[in-house]
């Protein structure tokens, strides 16, 4: 007998639909050849830091445990909210168990989500239930139609082919758990907020922040460009000149006006040429999600959700695809589909191309496809329609019949020996797959100009304005994380039909582990930064909350560097692991040197001593009341606070006041001098604090 453990409930179900004829029991089902059971995704997760001393029975958090760098790392089953083993989760692995023990079972299928994590959760249920060796197999399943999961079930591989995604995996939970658990605990027990610190979440919210920062800061400058906007032939032409003054400079760009006036503008070249417009490249997750929450503004945990709905019903292949094309092995499945698309009236026809087809550009699994299984409207949410036909409708036009004919013109007017002027236009003259797939590229018509033809000019200055950097929309935001070294020039919005861009910086980037976050993961991170309120989403734009700038400058005061840099430097060692030129172990003592940094202590001269402390500490008496003063979320503060409001803010005029300093100004009545006050008009000072009665004021002595 073959027992097959699905990652899923619904995965279950469709194996067992896929194979026919299989009793339901309770938990599993079963015929005369299968066993099919199922996780509930994580039926395992990686054990508290205090369940690495048996002597502990207190889950309260504080530093003596940290940080914590287990030799071996424990996984326990999923516990719920109250610490207890989640009776279901227990009900459910005590199944698998019995099964994957019984005498008639000599073959175990590891049915997990087709990546790294669906790989780590059903391996750690066959890890801590068989007893003794059996033949383990992998069944990996791009979609989860009856065909694809048959034509799985009779090329099964060996598990041990998949070691190299699951030690990935496995890296990746661990150096998760310790940035998080460690890290998390320190910032919550230093500032008294619970602040989660993680290995990708603080470098997204820290990006949102640096943004919004640059933003609030921004002040606008005025200068000048210079333009003309004249009649030519019954048609106004419009030329902008490249030429920039600084406001103080409005002379000499009166003065270019003049010399450019003085002149003659001609037309010296003229082309017009008939081309194809190719269409837009198949999509990734994330350039789904891009597009779904630029036109629906769609949130991207919403359009996941929908997405691996439509997936687990075998209408899509599967969602978590960083990829844009198609392996060369699927061309012969892609060609059963087309044909049944064809049959229900779509003009497509199969296309054998490098811009679809290029295995360089896929790491796991190919572009997100319809399947051959078509469903009818009324069976879909509006919004799962909505996305269904997104993702139907780029296919179509990517293997469209017809292709999009344009013409396109270019017109080149010189000003004297000045500057030369290029005006581009396109015209649409057959829409081919633009039917299917909207098109960027709309109908630019140019003025009826020919070489040789003057053109009337009147250059002017025309005043403008640097404009702020834009917030972080979905797009942009997805962009970034995609490729968060890559030059952003004008933040100029992608050409979803510029299929002629090259892309290989982009999936180098992506197969060197440089992205933040994963296809798997970013989503859920993203909405984690939401729910924990560092993060708004409004629309489709992401605006940075109190709690998200409290978040990135706590840290920033506790030095705790977790920039893209960082972050990117694992995700490196990630791939490493993956490619099998790093082990698990030294990826992990990489995290862990990194941590160690974090804890180490300093000896910081008391003049640049940067440490607050932690909430709790006491650091002194109470100058009015004698009671003692303690380290809160904002202050060192009375702890007689319904009495005596006395209290020393931990940052003056945008200076963190250390541990040490409020220590000094209880016990000596001042501090010593302190470096790097920010006064009202923004300029720095250096000054000491001393005690005035009940108020801390400023010593200049």
């Amino acid at each position: 007998m073959i027992l097959i453990i699905a990652e899923k409930p619904s995965l279950a179900r469709n194996i067992v639909s896929a194979i026919g004829n299989m009793k339901k029991n309770d938990g599993y089902y079963a015929n005369d050849k299968y066993y099919v059971s199922w996780a509930f995704g994580h039926l395992f997760t990686l054990a508290d830091v205090e369940d690495y001393d048996d002597n502990v029975t207190d889950y309260k958090w504080k530093m003596d445990n940290l940080p914590c760098f287990p030799q071996k790392f424990k996984f326990n089953l999923k516990k719920d909210a109250k610490k207890q083993i989640d009776t279901g989760v227990l009900k459910q692995f005590n199944i698998i168990e019995k099964l994957v023990n019984q005498d008639d079972v000599n073959e175990v299928v590891n049915a997990g989500d087709a990546d790294r994590e669906g790989e780590v959760i059903v391996r750690l249920i066959i890890e801590n239930a068989l007893k003794r060796e059996k033949k383990l197999t992998r069944l990996w399943l791009p979609d989860q139609t009856s065909e694809t999961i048959q034509t799985g079930l009779n090329e099964l591989k060996l598990e041990s082919e998949y070691d190299n995604l699951a030690n990935e995996g496995f890296a990746r939970t661990y150096i998760d758990w310790l940035y998080g658990v460690n890290l998390t605990r320190y910032a919550t027990l230093k500032t008294g907020f619970l602040l989660r610190v993680g290995r990708v979440i603080i470098p997204i919210v820290k990006a949102i922040y640096d943004r919004d920062m640059a933003i609030k800061n921004f002040v606008p400058e005025i200068y000048y460009g210079i333009w003309s906007n004249e009649i030519t032939n019954g048609e106004s032409i419009e030329l902008n000149s490249k030429e920039k003054f600084a406001k103080k400079d409005n002379k000499l760009a009166l003065e270019l006006c003049g010399k450019y006036n003085a002149s003659t503008a001609k037309v010296i070249d003229k082309k017009q040429k008939k081309d194809i417009l190719n269409p837009p490249k198949l999509y990734s997750l994330t350039k789904l999600q891009n597009y779904l929450g630029k036109k629906y503004k769609m949130s991207m945990d919403k359009s996941l959700d929908v997405v691996q709905h439509l997936y687990e019903n075998g209408y899509l292949t599967y969602p978590r695809t960083n990829s844009e094309y198609l392996a060369v092995a699927e061309k012969d499945k892609i060609k059963k589909i087309l044909d049944n698309i064809s049959k229900i009236g779509y003009p497509v026809k199969f296309k054998d191309k490098k811009t679809i087809f290029d295995d360089s550009k896929i790491e796991s699994h190919s572009a997100l496809t319809p399947t051959y299984k078509i469903p009818e409207k009324n069976n879909l949410t509006e919004e799962e329609f909505l996305v269904y036909q997104t993702v139907f409708k780029r296919f179509v036009a990517v293997f469209c019949a017809s292709d999009c004919e344009v013409e396109k013109t270019e017109i080149k007017i010189k000003v004297g020996d000045y500057e030369e002027f290029n005006l581009k236009g396109t015209i649409i003259l057959t829409p081919g797959w633009t039917k299917f797939d909207e098109a960027t590229t709309k109908d630019k018509i140019l003025p009826n100009l020919n070489i040789g033809d003057t053109v009337n000019i009147n250059f002017v200055p025309k005043e403008k304005e640097t404009t702020p950097p834009k917030h972080y929309t979905i797009e942009t935001l997805n962009n970034y994380l995609k490729n968060p070294f890559k030059e952003d020039k004008k933040e100029l919005e992608e050409k979803q039909t510029d299929t002629d861009e090259d892309d290989t910086e982009d999936y180098k980037a992506i197969f060197e582990g440089l992205e933040l976050g994963t296809e798997a993961t970013r989503t859920g991170i993203i909405d984690n930064a939401r729910k924990s309120e560092y993060i708004a989403l409004k629309k489709d734009v992401y605006t940075i909350l109190p709690g998200g700038e409290f978040l990135i400058e706590s840290l920033m005061q506790m030095e705790i560097s977790m920039d893209k840099y960082k972050t990117s430097e694992m995700g490196k060692a990630l791939k490493k692991v993956f490619h099998n030129d790093m082990t698990v172990d030294d990826s992990v003592k990489l995290a862990c040197d990194e941590i160690s940094l974090v804890f180490k202590k300093k000896d910081i001269p008391i003049e640049k001593d940067k440490d607050t402390g932690f909430f709790g500490d006491i650091i002194g008496k109470c100058p009015l009341c004698g009671s003692e003063v303690m380290k809160n979320r904002y202050a060192y503060g009375c702890k007689n606070y319904k009495e005596c409001n006395f209290k020393i803010n931990t940052t003056i005029c945008g200076r963190m006041i250390s541990k040490r300093n409020a220590e000094l100004l209880l016990k000596d009545g001042i501090t010593s001098k302190i470096e790097g006050f920010i006064s009202k008009n923004g300029k720095s000072f250096d000054a000491k604090l001393k005690l005035d009665n009940d108020k801390v004021v400023f010593d200049f002595n």
